[in-house]
């Protein structure tokens, strides 16, 4: 057996080590050989901290507790449960050096090689980074140990790591104090056994993906519809007020007694549900603010900072996240709905914004996260939207849908400056006149489309099957909205526009629309925000369908 076979065979895990300080050399010579680690399209994304104070080590060990604990509950098996907490998975403040590899997120803010079908290259140079560290103090008779339970959140936070920096984890380093007994020690502590040989499979066929196009069905039309209209009709013109001087809130009332169709309808388990993704074109500056904003705010919407948030706690409104397509991975144990497509749409300057088959993949995804929250009972759904660089996409859709041009159809966004709104009409006028393709929906959604724009179209159609309320929020959920529209048309008797954002195009697609928003209140935030600020109107209208009295019953005289 070669040296090298030897170095590779018997780098361990490690989780004992002696009291032995580790030389500066030895960790300089690691750390070149981190350096010396591939790295796609030549980033040199990966960065060191090395930690040695004791107060930091401490704080690292805590979090490590605290987040090992929420492990140990994950086994309802006594006995697995028993040995888990035996095992020693950490050897933070016994080893002398601590050493945190991460990859800076920033390089991805411009064009880079290698990280086109996947930005998580960039993430694997750093592992490879890793694995050379771990053989370099191997050979040096040193050793490392991988920490990876802890919240990456509170990680970062207390250690006042940059936004853009993202920790694979807190590695330990020194000389091992056992070898154990030259087996992995989860092996040797019989928790798993590691097979002899490699997993290897040869693929000798390809198979051709199916998926269907969602299909909608189209609503029976009760056949005494126009006397139920009429009896609903009548029963709001009875109320002790003159006809129509509750205004917006009677128009409110009839729809939502034909949606439900009944004289007596209950908005029941409402629920909002934010859909996030990133957006190739973003990496073109259209927006003022960088990409991973799109990530930092769904772990705000999952920790309950953001406006969303607050807004529906106040109305006991339900919120549901959904990660269409964010180019991050967030925790399985996340309270997300994970329906992601890819890490982000590729850039539609020249090629197409994904293929179709991630097109259907839109429609199914978005078709089943409506069904699930239909079947909770819910009869009352919002639709909003996170994505930086998605009102570039919107604008795009909006112009090659309704024909206005792209100078009508682009607003700031974000609140980019007036230069840079001028570059973003550019950008997205080329984009379009290379667009060679043809005018059939399904082949402009694919080259233009957001993901979670297209899985808020598919789900306002499934919304629509299950005769749901649909509450559409600002513009790029308007847009979302009229891509619905084009696949089927009645789906506006059960649309409530909740307001007219600040986003000059928004008013634009609701003329073209012909509809009418609840609010204008200048919003321009996104999030689902203005449907869940929309909401108490509705339960209004609501209210006084069922709760106030007639001419009749309170015995006031008519006009």
């Amino acid at each position: 057996m070669s040296y090298l076979d030897n170095i590779l065979k018997s780098r361990r895990d490690t989780r004992h080590f002696t009291a032995d300080n580790v030389p500066d050399e030895v960790i300089e010579k690691a750390l070149q050989a981190g350096h010396w680690a591939p790295s796609v399209g030549l980033t040199d994304a990966t960065r060191y901290y090395l930690i040695k104070s004791a107060e930091v080590k401490k704080a690292v060990k805590e979090l490590f507790l605290d987040y090992n604990k929420k492990a140990e509950e994950l086994t309802d098996n006594p006995e697995q449960k028993e040995h888990y907490k035996s095992l020693k998975l950490e050897a933070i403040e016994e080893a002398p050096i601590g050493l945190i590899i991460g990859y800076d997120r920033s390089v991805l803010n411009q064009f880079t090689i290698g990280t086109v079908g996947s930005n998580e290259a960039v993430k694997f140079s750093s592992v490879c980074a890793a694995q050379n560290i771990w053989l370099s103090l191997t050979e040096q008779g040193y050793g490392m140990g991988w920490v990876s339970i802890l919240n990456y959140y509170q990680f970062k936070k207390i250690l006042d790591l940059p936004e853009n920096i993202e920790p694979l984890g807190y590695f330990c380093i020194g000389k091992p104090a056992t070898n154990y007994d030259n087996q992995p020690m989860l092996q040797q502590l019989n928790w798993k056994q590691k097979p002899e040989a490699p997993d290897c499979t040869e693929i000798k066929h390809i198979t051709q993906n199916q998926v269907a196009h969602l299909v909608v069905k189209h609503q029976p039309e009760p056949d005494d519809k126009a006397v139920f209209c009429r009896l609903l009709q009548e029963k709001i013109d009875a109320k002790t007020k003159p006809v129509g001087a509750l205004g917006t809130l009677e128009t409110l009332a009839f729809q939502i007694g034909t949606v439900f169709e009944t004289l007596n309808p209950k908005i029941k388990n409402p629920n909002i549900v934010v859909f996030a993704a990133d957006h190739g074109i973003a990496n073109h500056g259209v927006s003022a603010y960088p990409q991973d904003v799109t990530r930092q705010m769904v772990t705000n919407f999952l920790e309950g900072g953001a406006a969303i948030n607050v807004f529906c706690k106040q109305h006991a409104i339900k919120l549901s996240i959904v990660d269409s397509g964010v180019n991050y991975d967030f925790p399985t144990n996340a309270r997300l709905i994970n329906a992601k497509i890819a890490k982000g749409t590729q850039s539609f300057l020249h090629a197409p914004a994904m293929s179709d088959t991630e097109l259907h993949l839109c429609f199914e995804k978005g078709k089943s996260i409506v069904e699930t929250i239909a079947k909770t009972g819910s009869n009352c759904i919002g639709f909003g939207e996170m994505g930086i660089g998605n009102t570039s996409t919107a604008s795009v859709l909006m112009s090659i849908l309704t024909g206005f041009t792209i100078e009508e159809c682009v607003g700031k966004g974000t609140g980019v400056a007036d230069e840079k709104l001028l570059q973003k009409q550019n950008l997205l006028k080329n984009a379009i006149k290379n667009y060679s393709g043809s005018a059939e929906l399904m082949t402009q959604l694919s080259y233009f489309g957001g993901f979670e724009i297209v899985q808020i179209a598919s789900g306002m159609l499934t919304a629509f099957e299950n005769n749901m309320i649909i509450l559409v929020d600002g513009f790029i959920c308007s847009v979302a909205f009229l891509i619905a529209s084009r696949i089927h048309p009645e789906i506006h008797k059960n649309a409530v526009f909740c307001h007219c954002s600040a986003e000059k195009a928004h008013q634009k697609l609701l003329d073209y629309l012909q509809v009418k928003p609840i609010l204008n209140l200048d919003l321009r935030l996104g999030e689902g925000t203005g449907c869940a600020i929309a909401f108490p109107l509705l339960k209004s209208a609501e209210a006084f369908l069922n709760e106030m009295a007639s001419f009749e019953s309170a015995g006031v005289s008519r006009k």
